[in-house]
């Protein structure tokens, strides 16, 4: 069975405690180490994570994350009873199951990528009670929790936690719980919703091997693989190619699970070595494009599939576990596409669904979103208050779960390559510190991107020390360059060197507008990694308090049933950049001026905005001209238009 981490490598354990001995075990950060690689038999990943705290948001992105640490995620455990300190998971007798551990999952990458005291302090009693609580026959959590679902979210934060703090309780900690579960799991298996997250387990599983090479969590993990859903046979035979009715759906269909999933294929393939692993994540991601994609990168599934309509919705859930999945599948397949994803869903679909000030959020958005009120739409299981702006709409599993976003996203930017590199797999500002071939190095990336093309960065090693940099240049990124020289879209373009003090490079990464074909032959604008959409008026009316949070309607105020013009061009604005919420409807830094005419027969259905009119159209209301803004800026929008034909 799972032995102790020291039989098999005692040097990773004996440096963390070396580490321990000069930071207390739940204050000041250490110094971020370098990336651990995998360990034989495991296939090698195109790029590494660096260790979590190593990546700094700078910026407009930084301004995310305060917004975040002064909005719900800084202040939702002292009012929001789940979180409060009667929670299991700190030793209360209050909910023990998923709310505490996801809080946590945000939390802790939140209060490390930004160095704040105060988070750090508050995540400190969960983090000491569990590791201290360890039951001796290596079970953990709150006694009442029999599911080992909650515990797979514990490992995520627990191994995010070891990296950015060193603590050498965490690997012994995890090591007695790995070997508990593999005796447990023959005859106490898998079940609900841990069968379809069995992936997410297997991470925590292949992150402790790469540490300590026990051969027994290779065992583990396929254990857990053997128990879990076959997620690759359900995107094998796809069957689920409508909007699914409730007696139709399963946790299979399930919109949260799929998200999860999507790293599925590539964690499993470091295992199995197999090539249909490998390309698993595309097929996954192409077959929910083909039935059920959307503009802003996600797929609908309010709850469950839903189908190609943009007035069905996406739950807010799934659009942080999809950014999870992608920078995962991303690190271990190297593929551009899956990056070009990442940003997609995180500069659009991320900020749409949360209010300005991060204390609301939604349960379900609509690329289609004209009217957020209390109302049964056209869910294929959601309630009526799944697209309000609240503290915990429809189901609090959101208000949990939503935090890790944006950190996660910060703390991926950049990463290391197996030849002892750096890679940037997204854009953002920020500054990263590690270790390269044995050299301190910091590299400073200053941009506004993705509302600027240009992105500029200075290498600072603390002597001069050659290694490669690769950067994506994203596949709609025509005519990009880096230091003046072409760069091909699609590729990560490698710069080899000797890096000296203040070396810099700056990329260029030209947005064209472009329409994408939708739904009834309608469209949507993408320029870059940004998705344009219509913002409609939006009078926010107050329903209910929480504390500091508060439940929201929003009513339109402005019209919204326009057709599109594909014949007058697209005119881009930029505008000045408002690096405290660049997502702010009425500081929207760029915008696309388009032209346009009302659309009299397109009118609300159930509330939200009535099936798209089929491609193209006619109306007799005159030309307009219309601004378009960033489908994030925008939380009442339209974003798929019907085309005007050109016989009017």
């Amino acid at each position: 069975m799972l032995q102790s981490a020291w039989q098999y490598d005692g040097s990773v354990v004996k440096r963390q405690l070396v580490v321990a001995c000069l930071i207390s075990a739940l204050g000041a950060v250490a110094q971020p180490a370098t990336a651990v690689k995998n360990r034989a038999p495991l296939q090698a990943s195109a790029f590494y994570p660096l260790p979590v705290g190593s990546v700094k948001p700078q910026g407009w992105l930084r301004g995310q994350l305060l917004l975040q640490a002064n909005g719900l995620t800084g202040h939702l455990d002292e009012f929001w009873p789940d979180l409060m300190p009667s929670s299991a998971w700190r030793g209360g007798s209050g909910e023990g199951w998923e709310r505490g551990p996801y809080y946590l999952d945000g939390l802790v990458p939140l209060a490390y990528v930004l160095d704040d005291p105060n988070l750090i302090a508050k995540a400190k009693p969960w983090i000491e009670w569990v590791l201290t609580h360890q039951r001796a026959d290596g079970s953990i959590g709150p006694e009442k929790n029999r599911d080992w679902w909650p515990n797979m979210i514990m490992l995520k934060v627990l191994t995010a936690y070891q990296e950015a703090t060193g603590d050498p309780r965490v690997i012994p900690f995890m090591e007695k719980y790995f070997a508990h579960q593999l005796r447990e799991m023959p005859n106490r298996r898998l079940y609900e919703w841990a069968i379809y997250r069995w992936q997410d387990e297997v991470l925590s599983v292949l992150w402790l091997y790469n540490r300590t090479g026990n051969p027994e969590l290779l065992a583990l993990a396929r254990e857990l693989r053997r128990q879990g859903h076959d997620w690759m046979g359900q995107f094998t035979n796809f069957v689920f190619t409508r909007r699914l009715t409730r007696p139709e759906t399963s946790l299979a269909t399930h919109g949260v699970n799929n998200a999860m999933a999507l790293k599925a294929p590539a964690v499993w393939w470091l295992v199995s070595g197999a090539q249909a692993d490998r390309e698993g994540v595309s097929r996954m991601l192409s077959l929910l494009d083909r039935y059920h994609g959307q503009p802003q990168g996600m797929f609908s599934s309010d709850e469950h599939y839903a189908g190609l309509d943009p007035s069905q919705g996406i739950e807010l859930c799934a659009v942080v576990e999809a950014m999870f999945s992608l920078e995962h599948a991303a690190a271990i397949l190297g593929d551009v596409t899956l990056a070009d994803r990442l940003e997609k869903i995180t500069y659009n679909a991320l900020p749409a669904t949360i209010s300005a000030d991060f204390w609301s959020h939604q349960y379900d958005q609509q690329p289609n979103q004209v009217l957020c009120s209390l109302s049964r739409r056209n869910w294929a299981t959601n309630g009526p208050e799944s697209n309000i702006f609240g503290l915990e709409p429809n189901f609090g599993c959101c208000t949990a779960n939503m935090h890790q976003g944006w950190p996660k996203f910060a703390a991926s930017l950049w990463m290391a390559t197996p030849d002892d590199g750096l890679a940037a797999i997204a854009y953002g500002p920020s500054e990263v510190k590690t270790t390269v071939r044995g050299v301190a190095v910091r590299v400073v990336e200053e941009t506004d991107y993705p509302f600027r093309d240009t992105i500029r960065i200075t290498v600072e090693p603390a002597q001069p020390v050659e290694f490669p940099i690769r950067l994506r240049i994203p596949h709609w990124a025509e005519g990009a360059t880096v230091g003046g020289a072409a760069a091909k879209p699609g590729t990560y373009h490698t710069l080899t060197r000797q890096w000296r003090s203040s070396d810099r490079v700056e990329i260029k990464l030209p947005m064209r507008t472009q329409t994408m074909k939708g739904f009834n032959d309608g469209v949507s604008v993408e320029r870059g990694p940004l998705v344009y959409a219509l913002p409609v008026g939006e009078s926010w009316r107050k329903l209910k308090e929480f504390g500091p949070s508060k439940d929201w309607e929003l009513f339109p105020t402005t019209p919204w049933n326009y057709a599109l013009s594909l014949t007058a061009p697209f005119e881009f604005e930029e505008r000045a950049m408002n690096p405290q919420q660049p997502f702010d409807p009425q500081k929207a830094p760029v915008a696309l001026k388009v032209k346009g005419r009302r659309l009299a027969e397109w009118q609300m259905m159930n509330d939200s905005a009535g099936p798209l009119p089929a491609s193209p159209v006619t109306s007799k209301s005159p030309e307009e001209t219309l601004t378009l803004i960033p489908y994030g800026a925008a939380r009442l929008r339209v974003t798929v238009f019907p085309v005007l034909s050109t016989k009017q």
